[in-house]
């Protein structure tokens, strides 16, 4: 089991009867205690510690009091995608349709966001309907932008290109059919500059393929190359050491600071970028490519969002650093910190505990997030390193008094 696999899933999932759905309508302001933007992770699980805060403290909320708005159909656990590619599970495992996961007390407004209007304490849907609220959550995740490399789209239709990612349920099972089927070759890996979810996952799945390799009689035909447009192998140096000498010892190429801008399917070539502009070609029998990604344009066209497009929180309080009444977590907020699924149950109570506090008493509580994320980086078959840090990029590690080192590899069950 990967840390944190089960127990993420399982705040998803509370246990009761047939969910409160309420269609908006077009003409009338629906009002609401809280209203949560997103049914992803963050969404599902703050929504449920919100509503089981007042229960605990004697003040249940009413049915329905709490709203999250999504229109999706299914929800998606993403973490779990690494072992679709990996040849793990079946991608349907992660896979539910949304409407599934709320209990009967929290109400889904099947609709998505247009925009904001925090000095009315309102947002506005796609259908034109207008949705008040005493608070604010926005749990929205993030855009990925796959048209900002030219020819991914159409080499991922391709199901002959060689091209695939884990960072879609689309795709992800073609990441699985291009690493076992390749026999010998040159094998890519990428990752691109900036800010991404989940950001050790690239190169875990390039763990996953070499391993896979050497276990299956192929690591001395196939050449397994990762291409970044990081600097370093980690944003933690502590971790990224250990993981360029693992890299180094397994015969693993690098090439940091070249950012993927262009993929010619037919030629199986992928051209780079790198800090001073000019461009390199690499030649590419299978290519994993993580695309890059970037802030919703509805809310980065919003009133609640910073310069750069995500929701100006406080880094500690997670509070609109405006508007006293929103609050964000997750990947669409505006913290420095790794977006993964483990930062998430770190921010979810303290966005809990402080939006609590303010409807209650009018201020918020002393609870307070300090930068927290993890990721369990895969580094081949029953084996990871668990990677956890905080803001500042500082190791705060769980296990250490444990185990010891975080950095030597450990078998995982």
């Amino acid at each position: 089991m990967i840390i944190g696999l089960v127990g993420s899933r399982a705040m998803l999932h509370a246990r009761a009867s047939t969910p409160f759905v309420r269609l908006a309508s077009t003409t009338s302001a629906d009002k609401f205690k809280v209203v949560v933007v997103g049914g992803g992770s963050g969404g599902l699980a703050v929504a449920n510690q919100i509503y089981n805060r007042f229960k605990r403290a004697g003040k249940s909320l009413n049915p329905g009091d709490i709203a999250v708005l999504d229109a999706a159909e299914y929800h998606y656990y993403q973490p779990g995608w690494t072992l679709v590619g990996a040849g793990l599970r079946p991608k349907s495992d992660f896979q539910q349709p949304l409407a599934s996961l709320f209990p009967s007390y929290i109400s889904h407004i099947p609709e998505n966001v247009a925009t904001f209007s925090p000095t009315t304490s309102s947002v506005t849907t796609s259908s034109g309907s207008k949705i008040g609220y005493e608070s604010l959550v926005v749990a929205a995740g993030l855009k990925i932008n796959w048209n900002a490399i030219a020819g991914l789209s159409q080499a991922l239709a391709d199901p002959k290109s060689g091209v695939s990612s884990i960072y879609s349920y689309d795709t992800c099972d073609k990441v699985w059919r291009d690493i076992s089927n390749l026999q010998s070759g040159n094998a890519i890996f990428t990752q691109p500059a900036g800010v991404i979810k989940c950001a050790g996952a690239p190169q875990k799945i390039m763990w996953m393929a070499w391993d896979h390799y050497q276990k299956t009689g192929r690591g001395s035909d196939i050449k397994v190359d990762f291409v970044t447009g990081m600097p370093s192998m980690f944003s933690v140096k502590k971790y990224s050491d250990a993981l360029n000498a693992l890299r180094i010892e397994r015969g693993i190429g690098a090439d940091f600071q070249h950012n993927l801008v262009s993929i010619d399917a037919g030629g199986r070539r992928a051209t780079f970028k790198k800090p001073d502009g000019t461009t390199v070609d690499r030649e590419y029998t299978i290519l994993h490519v993580t695309p890059p990604m970037g802030p919703l344009d509805f809310i980065k066209a919003s009133p609640i969002a910073d310069a750069t497009g995500w929701v100006d929180v406080d880094t500690s309080t997670l509070r609109h650093v405006k508007y006293g009444n929103i609050f964000s977590l997750g990947d669409c907020s505006s913290l420095p910190t790794s977006k993964t699924a483990a930062a998430i149950t770190s921010q979810a109570p303290v966005v809990t505990e402080n939006l609590f506090s303010l409807m209650t008493v009018g201020n918020l509580s002393n609870a307070r997030y300090d930068g927290y994320t993890s990721c369990p980086l895969l580094t081949g078959y029953g084996e990871l390193m668990l990677a956890e840090f905080k803001y500042g990029l500082e190791p705060k590690e769980s296990f250490a008094k444990y185990l010891g080192d975080q950095t030597a590899r450990r078998r995982s069950v």
